[in-house]
């Protein structure tokens, strides 16, 4: 009995969903999504075999940046719903066995947030919820997050007569996480959202909330003690719950968000390493970039975990790639300067940026799967779904989910497009008429009865998500092959980014009595411990390993 695995330490072996509210599905036919409509859809999820889902930023909000821009931090908007469909959501979920995380936004609030606004009054106690300077301090280049938007990270308030701090949009200001009042406010919001059946959360752009820039020198005397306080303060509160941080960083500099040597900080860490790695390789039809990545990673504690992910609800940020790197992957699928962002991301989905060849999708999908980590899909991935492009920026990933061939994708009954939340996605061959989820669930091999298959057999493999990664040599560069091992059990992985047939051959122990094709029919017998395994076109096999002697899952 492999009895390690417990409920405490879930997260090991989850797949994670990750989702709007607001343009999932809209259950009134207003145009907006909205609480009740995605709990009608919780079996949908369960079908899929999500074990988490992420709620993006479901608070109240001025919408002025998809509702990051909080006003409330223990409220609902109220276009989504009550409290009471709050509550309804969690129960069904967890009735399905799925919890529940969503977005912590507290490296800053909505300049309309009721702290900064008596914050502009120097008197006030807020004033000091927020970070301030009597002049202007000096910046670099490459400072600015969205330079399409903002030119400075510092905006004058003509009421406060200073400069406040925003390290996104001027709307955004920050808040002072050196203030022993701002810190003990958010443990307060964890704890309340606790309180409502929430088991975590995803941490957004943790190293800006720790990252003491603009404050006097020694305000924080070590940034990481907030991250500690706020694990021990959730730990105490419910034992079962997770941080999982954003923490787009060098692969040196991500070791430290997880804690001490035991893991006292973030569970989690969203792996933007290995995405962006995933991506160069794809370009290049060489995996080397991936075996680089991974072993540019840090050792991390056991009981903490990698997140994997293909894309995510923002643009698909370059930013770790060198420029020539970078001006590969835009050359191979997004060279319209209409697709790119900010110089180092795209704005589109992976369907598209292939043009819809589903070699390649299922192959990323099947790599971000197998590889060491825990997996998570962003909405209408399991579909192939595309972006709008007419939806400005980074939001363009973000169209309503298209249930199925209906008006508006089956996201809403509204009768007026233009007050839907965003437009559908409109590009030929990527409509909702072409592209749907209940077409889909009607037929065999479709992406998203795939995807169901794929889901299944990675929550059936426990070694993918507790045990240590090995890279094995494949004997060709396009193919990334590596191993998995934990406690009795062996999975063994190869994914091919070449755009022809390939074998790929790797060495193993002696005593392997069979390989067992984990999503095929073809198992394979070794001789004297090594195998040769055909792949494809972009073809990918996962194997578990059976011994002389040992009984092993089908």
């Amino acid at each position: 009995m492999r009895g390690k695995v417990t409920s405490d330490l879930w997260w090991k072996n989850a797949v994670v969903y990750c989702l709007d509210v607001e343009t999932f599905l809209d259950s009134d036919g207003d145009g907006c999504g909205d609480l009740v409509g995605l709990t009608n859809r919780i079996d949908y999820l369960a079908g899929l075999g999500i074990s988490c889902l992420w709620l993006m930023p479901f608070y109240p909000s001025k919408q002025r940046d998809d509702g990051y821009d909080i006003t409330d931090f223990y409220g609902i908007d109220g276009r989504l719903g009550t409290p009471g469909d709050f509550a309804e959501l969690i129960r069904t979920a967890n009735d399905r066995g799925i919890r529940v995380v969503a977005d912590l936004v507290m490296n800053h609030s909505s300049k309309d947030h009721p702290w900064f606004q008596q914050g502009r009054d120097r008197g006030s106690p807020f004033h000091d919820f927020y970070v301030w300077a009597d002049e202007k301090p000096p910046e670099k280049p490459g400072d600015v997050v969205f330079p399409d938007r903002e030119n400075s990270n510092w905006a004058w308030d003509p009421k406060a007569r200073q400069w406040y701090l925003h390290r996104f949009y001027s709307h955004q200001p920050d808040l002072n996480v050196a203030n022993p009042q701002v810190r003990d406010e958010i443990a307060q919001v964890v704890g309340y959202w606790l309180a409502q059946g929430l088991a975590g959360f995803r941490v957004d752009a943790v190293p800006f909330m720790l990252e003491p820039m603009g404050m006097p020198k020694g305000a924080l005397h070590d940034p990481h003690e907030l991250m500690r306080d706020l694990r021990r303060y959730m730990g105490r509160r419910r034992g079962d719950a997770i941080l999982m941080g954003e923490v787009n960083l060098a692969p040196d500099q991500q070791r430290a968000f997880f804690g001490d040597e035991d893991g006292d900080e973030l569970h989690m860490v969203l792996s933007f390493t290995i995405n962006q790695a995933m991506y160069l390789a794809l370009a290049r039809g060489d995996a080397t970039p991936l075996r680089a990545a991974l072993e540019a990673l840090p050792e991390i504690p056991a009981d903490s975990q990698w997140a994997n992910f293909v894309r995510n609800h923002d643009e698909l940020t370059l930013d770790k790639l060198t420029d020539d790197e970078r001006a590969e992957v835009f050359d191979a699928f997004g060279p319209d300067p209409d697709v790119q962002l900010y110089g180092r991301g795209l704005r589109k989905r992976l369907p598209t940026m292939v043009g819809g060849d589903e070699r390649r999708i299922r192959m990323m999908y099947s790599l971000a799967f197998a590889l060491p980590g825990t997996p998570v899909l962003f909405y209408g991935e399991e579909i192939g779904m595309a972006e709008n492009l007419d939806i400005p920026g980074r939001y363009s990933v973000r169209a309503p989910m298209q249930w199925s061939a209906e008006r508006h994708g089956g996201f809403s009954t509204v009768d007026d497009a233009a007050r839907l939340c965003r437009p559908v996605v409109d590009a030929d061959g990527w409509t909702p008429e072409r592209v749907n989820v209940a077409a889909q669930r009607r037929e065999h091999d479709s992406l998203l009865t795939w995807m169901e298959r794929l889901i299944r057999r990675r929550r059936e493999c426990p070694e993918l998500g507790w045990g240590r990664c090995t890279p094995l040599d494949s004997g060709h560069p396009a193919v990334f092959a590596h191993r998995a091992d934990w406690e009795d059990g062996t999975v063994v992985a190869l994914h091919s980014f070449a755009d022809q047939r390939v074998e790929a051959r790797v060495e193993l122990e002696r005593g392997i009595e069979e390989m067992v094709d984990l999503l095929g029919h073809e198992h394979v017998v070794p001789g004297d411990g090594a195998v040769t395994v055909p792949l494809d076109p972009f073809g990918y096999r996962w194997f578990r390993v059976r011994r002389d002697g040992q009984r092993v899952a089908p």
